[in-house]
This record gives C-alpha cells, structure tokens and sequence, in this order.
C-alpha cells in the first residue's frame, strides 16, 4: 500500500486506538502527544526521502531484515513504545498503512482533547499577530481549539481560505470574483454592481466572508 493513502480506515483506526490507549496508560496526554509527535516526524521522513518510503511499504522486504533496521534507525530516537507499535506493524505487514494509522490515531487525540486540524490558507505569510487573530476567531466560532497550519498560495488574489476537516470556508477574492461571474451569467450587470463593490471590497453585505 502506498504511503501517500491518507484516509483513515477501519482497520487503521483498531491500531491507532491501541496504540492511543497504550499510551494514555504509560504517561497520559504528555506521552500521548509524544508518540503523536513521533509519528508525524517518521511520516514526514517518509514524505522527504522516498528510499525511506518504499522501505516502510515494500512487501519485498523481509519482516526480519525490515526490523533490524527500524532498530538501528529508531532506537534512542522515539520513545520505546513508539518503537515497539513499528515493530507490531512490520510483524504484520502493517507498515505500510502507517500513514491511515497515524491519521485515525490524530483524529483520536484532537477529539480527547477538544482541539480541531485547522489548514489555512493565505497569499503571503501571516503575521504571528495575524494568525492568532484567526485563531482566536476559530476558537470562539468552533467552540474547540483550533491546531492552525498556516499556508501560503501566491495564487490566491487575497482573503484567505480555511479548511475545517471536509468544510471549506472560502473568502478569498478570486472565489469572489468567480461567483460573481456566476451571478452575472444570469443576471443583469446593473442589478449586480453594488453587489460586486461590496464582495470586492469587503462590506457589510457581501458574499464569501472571511472567517
């Protein structure tokens, strides 16, 4: 399976609950948070370095060589039950849905501790007063904490764009642009001007408000 597959699951989600419930045993949220961090530093090795990749999800590769070498490279580096679930997916040629697991494993932590993945999206880097202002807002309107992953799109024309799980919030110009477009296809031009002005330039009255 490839490493790319990011959806959780049924069978990603029974092995990301054990691993969840082994962890809260041994040290709590602390050792929780620990082994989701470890996780997403052995993806993200796997997202840079493609050898590393094909080595997690090759079913060519014995179980017993793939072993010793998750060894030698995560011994001392991830915590010893971190280690040990890589060993339990390598016995059961699990390794390669690493990527499901480690996705239903986060989905589990946002949901114990009332925090929700944020992707938002701008055409040029935020600010840290900027994207605490969001934040802020993201709070008060989803009533959780909002974990924010801030991106840059240069081919955004302005506003921005946020991304709540499948819910898209879209407030950028060019999506106002586009609707506008949309409207003007079956509508007259002077029916639809003020409206233009206000979608455009952000007053009270138009569509596709930022969040």
């Amino acid at each position: 399976m490839s490493l790319s597959e990011t959806h959780s699951d049924s069978l990603a989600r029974v092995y990301a609950g054990s691993l969840f419930q082994l962890a809260r045993e041994e040290g709590g949220q602390a050792r929780i948070e620990e082994v989701q961090g470890e996780l997403e530093e052995i993806l993200e090795l796997a997202r840079s370095d493609r050898g590393f990749a094909e080595f997690l999800s090759s079913r060519v590769l014995p179980a017993a060589k793939r072993a010793g070498s998750l060894e030698r490279i995560f011994a001392g580096r991830v915590t010893p039950l971190t280690l040990r679930f890589l060993h339990v997916l390598n016995e059961k040629d699990r390794l390669g849905r690493l990527v499901t697991i480690a996705a239903a494993y986060d989905d589990m932590v946002q949901e114990a501790f009332g925090r929700v993945e944020v992707d938002v999206y701008t055409p040029a880097p935020l600010e840290a007063r900027e994207l605490e202002a969001i934040r802020t807002k993201l709070r008060t309107v989803l009533g959780r904490e909002p974990v924010v992953h801030a991106y840059t799109d240069p081919k955004m024309l302005g506003g921005l764009r946020v991304q709540v799980g499948d819910q898209l919030i879209d407030g950028s110009i060019s999506t106002r642009l586009r609707k506008f477009r949309d409207a003007l296809a079956v509508g007259g031009a002077a029916a639809l001007r003020e409206r233009f002005d206000r979608m455009v330039m952000g007053e009270p009255g138009g569509n596709g408000q930022a969040v």
